[in-house]
């Protein structure tokens, strides 16, 4: 019995075919899959992106004695956001429930001194850095913390889901091996640094910009001491859903307008006192 000849070059043609239109087909439901969870248009209807903050969040975005929300993020927020023809309303939420808030559609974005991290990372898509900070550790001078080591056995407060706690819960953190505990839970670094003052906290874990700004407008700012906790730099980024690609570039693009035109640097010399770090 005579086989068949087979042409080779007939069948590497129609397999390289056939997985080409299986490329093309998981290409279109990969686009369609990512492009769907695309709310930009829904966001921009009415040309306004719901922003989620904490208002006690000095000088990122507070209130000042007339009630009027301000601060470095809210003017940021404002002043980026205007760049691509939208307008920011401000939703105030729990802190410790911002990223459920996000995936819910409750806000669009988190923009309120929002440190990038691994973890968060995994939850939202953050926007390129536009500002830097660190953790610090703050105490009443007579409580005499002047070093880490000052701390063990002592109570240490802190935000709940605030990046400064995420890292002291970390496997290892050798501040919280110094201090020997969890540290206190607050809503608010408010709460926390009243606590402190009145002796229910002997340190307050916090960061370094909060605590700058608030300590200077604190009656005796020398009746507080500031120690570093050697944690490192934190990068702020505005956090967005990973399927919003489109807001998430044109954010991009609007803080690189404010960073060329000096919009950055000037809100950080109002509310800092130093140029963009």
């Amino acid at each position: 019995m005579i086989k068949p000849k087979i042409n080779w070059r007939r069948q590497i043609i129609g397999n390289g075919l056939v997985l080409l239109v299986i490329a093309l087909i998981g290409g279109f439901f990969w686009y369609r899959t990512v492009h769907s969870q695309d709310t930009w248009r829904q966001v921009t209807a009415d040309k306004t992106v719901v922003v989620g903050i904490d208002d006690t969040f000095v000088p990122m975005g507070f209130r000042n004695k007339d009630g009027k929300l301000v601060g470095y993020d809210v003017e940021l927020a404002r002043q980026s956001l205007k760049k691509i023809g939208l307008k920011a309303k401000f939703q105030v939420i729990d802190w410790s429930m911002k990223e459920t808030e996000l995936k819910t559609g409750h806000i669009d974005m988190i923009w309120n001194g929002y440190t990038k991290n691994a973890d968060r990372a995994k939850k939202v898509a953050f926007s390129d850095s536009y500002h830097h900070d660190k953790q610090v550790i703050v105490s009443m001078k007579n409580q005499q913390i002047n070093h880490l080591q000052d701390l063990k056995g002592k109570n240490l407060g802190a935000q709940t889901g605030s990046s400064g706690l995420l890292t002291y819960n970390e496997k290892g953190n050798k501040l919280k091996k110094i201090v020997g505990a969890d540290a206190q839970p607050y809503d608010t670094f408010d709460k926390a640094l009243n606590d402190l003052q009145v002796g229910r906290l002997n340190a307050v874990l916090i960061d370094a910009d909060y605590a700058g700004y608030y300590i200077a407008h604190e009656k005796n700012p020398q009746s507080f001491n500031i120690i570093d906790t050697n944690f490192g730099k934190d990068a702020y980024g505005v956090g967005m859903r990973k399927g919003d690609v489109t807001l998430i570039k044109k954010v991009n693009e609007a803080l690189a307008k404010s960073k060329a035109d000096g919009t950055i640097d000037k809100l950080s010399q109002k509310y800092f006192g130093v140029d963009n770090k």
